[in-house]
């Protein structure tokens, strides 16, 4: 009897213990719209050359008190073997590029010090001592790389302006010449040990985006454009080399397209590279590999390879590593230069690990890496490994986020209309439970050449695990024209802007419709750039799919557009196809603003005032068009000075709360498009210190 009494007690503590935990891993809290705000991040990674010690940044965003800019961002270092960190530079500071020295004693980098000061390279002992500016450019340097020797440092700094300039605009004489009087992008060269660090030029008359060394410190190889436009940059730009002895620069490719990254080979006879294959294609997708000495370059890229790669490095003088994008999964990979091209070896599947991750930064042995992970309850840490090995965790800067309940995520695959295969990212709500249907956010990417991979996709713009707090189902689809997928997926929206690629958006939503987890009458759908052109093409073409869109420095009229924005060429040849006259009444038709008459759901429009990409005008003619169609829900807030999506903290801090009021409102409360819209003034929301 008294074995069967203790037995029953013994029970009954463990079935207590057992509802006490069920208590607290319900009660855990969600993600809140705070807790997006203090999110940190792994920025610039970079490892030293003999594997010890990696140099990186964390970005942390700034308070909602704090003076208006961009996330700080502070040095430290981390030892490859112990884990131990240590801070370098920290405080309210923003470098950027950490770089070691070839000799492991010293790291360079990007850093302003002072309001009106220019960006320069600074340079701070690993074994102590004070950090010290290393370049005094007038422009300032946009980019920088240690020459072998170790003994000094080129950069790029635009053409400072002529004495007479500075005279003319002191004077008020400063005028605008649009895409005229351009000052080009030089290769500068200084030495690190000479107290003078007067700097020696080493271009003139093209612009320089970026470029490397040989590893005998002999050439360099840059890309180059003819004008320093940001459209050059994305169409025109090309591999030249130059002679370090001679100073001579001389052409090396005619990549036809979009370039990516390249590399020396480890005995100097090689150049690997990144590139398109044609000039139609809007990405990076390629690897090619091209003999210094003469000869075509060659395409090592499978045809039939399903994915994009986007960066190179050599393993070895035989054998070069890359990172494509693979559907939801990136993949780093090792191949053979011999000709035909050995099959490739996967080095790292994203799918094996619990993590997506970037490119590494390798030690010049290409033995240890260094690399940014992210996975779907991480949102930025850096992790170390041995190439062909399992990466190895080394940070947790956001330890909060194990405290926090989030809505599971999973890849989903489904038909589109056509019989393709359509992926994307799900995230459930929070308590999720089958049989139930729940509201639905879709997040649409921008470019569209982008694509979503597994890894943590909340931000400001785009706050999925808050909204799946908040009790609905977020959907990030990677529809046709994404990258990743190879190159018939990526080229389906080629001159069929708001076609294909657009009716797989609206698939996936009638998809969720009917596996019984979205709820038909509560659909909501945001992004930015050409995520926001489809925010505005589901609120007039297919507005009766959705109850409320957030369109986000989006296009609203294909035809103006093309004369306002600052890519102009890459519009025509990797989007458009056609020169506008060519097109004219079909950009009209896939045009937001042609169907705004028929608009039904409540549209929130929002952007900076100086973007140059998709112009604010964009904005101002959508909210004309659905104004003049007397629509009564819409609403168009405009961020001051804020370029191409918001850099500083206060327009961050108002789109992430503005948006989740307005699917609060239209979407969770279901509330009717002709009644009052959500309050216009919500500063009471961002955790200001105000006087009344």
């Amino acid at each position: 009897m008294l074995y069967h009494k203790h037995f029953i007690r013994i029970c009954i503590i463990i079935i207590l213990i057992f509802i006490v935990q069920m208590s607290n891993s319900y009660s855990a809290e969600v993600l809140s719209p705070a807790d997006v705000l203090q999110t940190k991040s792994i920025g610039h990674v970079d490892i030293r050359p003999d594997g010890k010690w990696i140099a990186f940044t964390i970005s942390t965003p700034r308070k909602a008190d704090d003076k208006p800019g961009g996330a700080y961002r502070a040095l430290y270092v981390i030892s490859t073997r112990t884990g131990e960190k240590r801070p370098f530079i920290t405080g309210k500071v923003s470098i950027s590029s950490p770089t070691w020295s070839p000799d492991g004693k010293r790291i360079a980098f990007l850093m302003k010090r002072g309001d009106d000061a220019k960006t320069q390279v600074w340079c701070i002992p690993f074994d102590g001592g004070e950090a010290h500016q290393i370049t005094h450019s007038k422009s300032g340097v946009s980019a920088f790389k240690w020459h072998p020797s170790g003994k000094s440092i080129a950069y790029i700094a635009s053409t400072p302006p002529t004495k007479r300039e500075e005279q003319l605009k002191e004077k008020g004489y400063d005028f605008v010449f649009y895409e005229e009087n351009l000052k080009h992008r030089n290769l500068y060269i200084v030495n690190v040990d000479d107290p003078s660090y007067k700097a020696d030029q080493l271009s003139s008359d093209m612009t320089i985006w970026d470029f490397v060394f040989s590893l005998d410190g002999m050439q360099v190889a840059a890309s180059v454009s003819p004008l320093p436009l940001i459209d050059h940059r994305y169409m025109f730009r090309k591999i030249y080399l130059m002679d370090l002895k001679t100073r001579t620069w001389r052409p090396l490719t005619d990549n036809n397209g979009k370039l990516g990254n390249y590399a020396f080979s480890p005995d100097g006879k090689h150049l690997a590279y990144t590139a398109a294959l044609k000039r139609s294609d809007h990405q990076v997708s390629q690897v090619y590999v091209i003999d210094l000495a003469g000869g075509a370059p060659k395409n090592l890229t499978p045809p039939e390879f399903k994915g994009h790669v986007n960066w190179v490095a050599w393993k070895n003088r035989n054998t070069i590593l890359y990172y494509a994008g693979e559907g939801t999964t990136p993949t780093l990979s090792e191949l053979k230069i011999s000709n035909p091209p050995a099959k490739r070896k996967i080095v790292l599947h994203a799918a094996d690990l619990d993590i997506s991750f970037s490119p590494p930064s390798l030690t010049p042995d290409a033995r240890t890496m260094a690399l940014v992970g992210s996975g779907p309850e991480i949102p930025s840490d850096l992790y170390v490994c041995r190439l062909g090995q399992k990466p190895r965790r080394l940070t947790t800067i956001n330890p909060w986020v194990a405290e926090r309940t989030l809505g599971r995520q999973e890849v989903i695959r489904y038909p589109a209309r056509d019989g393709w295969t359509i992926e994307g990212i799900l995230i459930y709500p929070v308590g999720y439970q089958p049989g139930t249907t729940w509201p639905l956010i879709v997040q649409v990417h921008g470019g569209p050449e982008y694509h979503y991979s597994n890894q943590w996709v909340t931000r400001y713009s785009r706050p999925g695990q808050v909204l799946a707090g908040r009790g609905y189902a977020v959907f990030y689809p990677n529809y046709r024209a994404s990258t990743g997928y190879g190159l018939e997926f990526a080229n389906a929206g080629y001159g069929d802007a708001a076609g294909k690629e657009f009716d797989d958006i609206a698939d996936g939503i009638d998809y969720l419709i009917n596996q019984g987890i979205a709820d038909k009458d509560r659909v909501g759908l945001g992004g930015g750039s050409y995520g926001g052109y489809a925010a505005a093409w589901f609120s007039s073409y297919y507005t009766k799919k959705v109850k409320a869109v957030c369109m986000f420095v989006g296009i609203s009229d294909l035809i103006s557009k093309r004369g306002t924005t600052d890519i102009p060429y890459e519009e025509l040849y990797v989007h458009s196809g056609k020169k506008l006259e060519a097109m004219w009444e079909m950009s009209l038709q896939r045009s937001p603003i042609y169907w705004a008459h028929q608009s039904k759901t409540a549209v929130l429009i929002y952007g900076g005032t100086a973007d140059t990409r998709v112009h604010p005008s964009q904005s101002l003619e959508y909210y004309r068009r659905l104004k003049m169609n007397n629509h009564p829900a819409v609403r168009l807030v405009q961020y001051p000075g804020e370029p191409h999506g918001n850099r500083k903290q206060p327009g961050q801090i108002d789109v992430l709360y503005r948006t989740l009021d307005w699917w609060d409102w239209y979407v969770k409360d279901a509330k009717p498009i002709d009644g009052p819209m959500p309050p216009l003034d919500i500063s009471d929301k961002y955790g200001l210190q105000l006087e009344d």
